[in-house]
């Protein structure tokens, strides 16, 4: 019997999910020997009236729905010299992992800790302010997704989503990740998920090499010949490539320029830079459910404003979290957010962005952006008293163009600690006058979004990567045969998901360019 589907089944808050089970069998008219929770929606329309909404899949027989076993390389065919990843983000793990599936042990090359000596140097960032430049919230093990929310809904409609958030399952994240209409992992359990990812690479024969940088690049006759990497004591080593994929992240500045300087083509991208804003969950909760809230997950909120010239929104939201130290270079301050999986911290926080347009970069040089970056970076540091403390205003004081005295029930979460700021001593005027716009117009959506003693601490800018590297229908780098770039920071991703996808379809390329 073939499987059988039921969508648009509503269950009331608090109902056990086994009424699910229960109606697949009563449509069937015995036990289901198949049984799934195929899509799990929240409809919060009607506060007196909220309901998960399913999809469910059942069968009376039994269902293979294991991932499909994919053709390997055959040994003939496999090229003597190493496959190269340089980055250990979402993007270079599941590269990592289908190279592997096809037959390929690839080298993976992180310039970072690995994940639990990663987390350490964080959190000794944020007791002490000194900063790795190395290991921190950018650079390390799972990239700088691992220390966000975990949160892996996409605006990408590619056929390989589903398969990452089944592959993200197979490697320890919760098991609703793959139907929940909002899937998040916590950064708790993503700590998890790319410890056993890494281990199943080194079983199957690839290699992890943490502390080792990517530092430059040989071509030869418009192909790339070798690698050279540095690991921690300094000592060089010229490894000989197949193919190098550049999964590097977008805080990988330093090796944009080495690109630059090899001939590599890139060219500018256009980003957004903002702040993060704070507000207490329990409103957030309240604003979006009413008085159900207490019996419901913490609430979420996705807002966008075109109230003025510039289009402003909300990004990375992230509910019952806190507000994190995300600098990778000295002398700058970075903000970006973090929830565990529980999203049970006090405030919740999302960033508040504006678009920055090429007109607003100094020059046409394709690393522009990272220096309009750096500029707001460098600005934001010395704001905040130049020891990594955060530049903070209070929202009534931000839109009355006010210095800030004293916080209200509203206490920030950034862990080095605050100082009270004028933003617009940060941040240029067009950004500022379409964040106070949207501040006020977001408030019409969510009511108490506009609240005056909401904080906004500075700056974000790491939202996505300011540059792209160019690649072709081979998802080569233009020009240059065995260079992939890849994911976020070669700037065709944004977010877990998609770069995971990035990398599931370089490392196809390359697959099928041995075969």
């Amino acid at each position: 019997m073939s499987i059988r589907t039921l969508s648009d089944i509503k269950l009331p808050i608090g109902k056990d999910e086994k009424e699910l089970f229960f109606l697949a069998q009563k449509k069937l008219g015995k036990k289901p020997q198949y049984f799934e929770i195929v899509k799990k929606s929240l409809d919060a329309r009607d506060k007196n009236n909220i309901r998960f909404v399913y999809t469910i899949a059942f069968s009376a027989e039994k269902q293979n729905v294991a991932l499909p076993v994919l053709e390997r390389l055959p040994e003939a065919k496999r090229p003597q010299e190493r496959a190269v990843i340089a980055g250990s983000g979402p993007a270079g793990l599941f590269c990592a992992v289908r190279l592997i599936e096809r037959g390929i042990a690839p080298i993976v090359v992180e310039r970072g800790a690995p994940v639990d000596e990663r987390a350490q140097a964080i959190d000794a960032f944020c007791k002490t302010g000194v900063l790795n430049t190395e290991s921190n919230v950018q650079f390390g093990e799972g990239g700088a997704g691992t220390f966000s929310d975990g949160k892996l809904n996409t605006q990408t409609h590619s056929p390989l989503n589903a398969e990452v958030l089944k592959t993200f399952v197979r490697f320890g994240a919760p098991a609703e990740i793959a139907y929940l209409n909002k899937p998040h992992i916590g950064s708790d359990n993503l700590r998890n998920v790319v410890k056993n990812m890494r281990e199943y690479i080194i079983a199957h024969g690839g290699e992890v090499r943490f502390h080792t940088r990517l530092e430059d690049i040989s071509i030869k006759d418009g192909k790339l010949r070798a690698v050279t990497l540095v690991n921690a004591n300094g000592e060089k080593e010229d490894v000989p490539v197949s193919a190098l994929v550049l999964a590097v992240g977008h805080s990988a500045r330093d090796t944009f320029k080495m690109l630059l300087a090899r001939g590599v083509k890139l060219s500018q991208k256009e980003f957004s830079v903002g702040v993060r804003i704070e507000h207490l969950q329990k409103d957030i909760g309240f604003a979006q459910y009413g008085k159900s809230y207490t019996a419901l997950p913490p609430a979420d909120y996705k807002l966008v404003s075109h109230a003025s010239e510039r289009s402003a929104f909300t990004f990375c939201m992230c509910p019952g979290g806190v507000v994190m130290p995300a600098t990778s270079e000295q002398g700058m301050l970075v903000t970006n957010g973090m929830s565990n999986y529980a999203r049970n911290e006090w405030n919740a926080n999302s960033a508040l962005l504006v678009q920055v347009k090429k007109e607003d970069f100094a020059s046409e040089h394709p690393l522009a952006g990272v220096e309009y970056q750096r500029d707001l970076e460098r600005k934001a540091f010395l704001a905040g008293g130049g020891n990594y403390r955060a530049p903070i205003q209070l929202v009534g004081d931000f839109l009355q163009d006010k210095a800030s005295a004293r916080f209200g029930e509203i206490q920030p979460s950034y862990a080095i600690g605050t100082q009270f700021a004028d933003l617009r001593t940060i941040l240029p005027s067009v950004l500022v006058n379409a964040m106070k716009t949207a501040i006020v117009d977001m408030d019409k959506r969510l009511h108490g979004f506009a609240r005056p003693d909401a904080v906004l601490t500075a700056v974000e800018t790491r939202t996505s990567s300011p540059v792209r590297i160019e690649r072709d229908e081979r998802l080569q780098a233009v020009a240059i045969e065995g260079l992939y770039p890849c994911g976020e920071g070669a700037g065709y991703a944004g977010g877990i998901t998609s770069s995971a996808v990035d990398g599931l379809r370089v490392a196809e390329a390359i697959y099928h360019s041995f075969c």
